[in-house]
């Protein structure tokens, strides 16, 4: 079946940087457009960016000009680097995978979602 594994959350201060990796175990991410959602407490999940099979990058307006997705095929690994951090860039992040979304920013086009890896910005 196979499985996406997020990795590289952890706690740190605010105007830092942290890079997350989603990695494809057991599939290939050849076709898929990669996202990145995320959801705080008591929020619901929200876009971030995704890279798509053809190359092309969505970005939130919320991080645009401080996060970059960027993928690595060969590797079947999606990066995520954060800079510049907010505490209201705190959340659970998940990595999900879809063949030819619709809506590459709508959560629902997603069929394959990983565990989520937690951010924590303190202030």
């Amino acid at each position: 079946q196979g499985q996406l594994v997020e990795s590289g959350g952890g706690l740190v201060q605010a105007g830092g940087s942290l890079r997350l990796s989603c990695t494809a175990s057991g599939r290939t991410f050849s076709g898929y457009d990669v996202g990145w959602f995320r959801q705080a407490p008591g929020k619901e999940r929200e876009f971030v960016a995704t890279f798509t099979w053809s190359t092309n990058t969505y970005y939130a307006d919320s991080v645009k000009g401080r996060f970059t997705i960027s993928r690595d095929n060969a590797k079947n690994t999606v990066y995520l680097q954060m800079n510049s951090l907010k505490p209201d860039d705190t959340a659970v992040y998940y990595c999900a995978a879809a063949l030819n979304p619709i809506r590459p920013n709508s959560s629902y086009a997603y069929g394959y979602w990983g565990q989520g890896t937690q951010v924590t910005v303190s202030s």
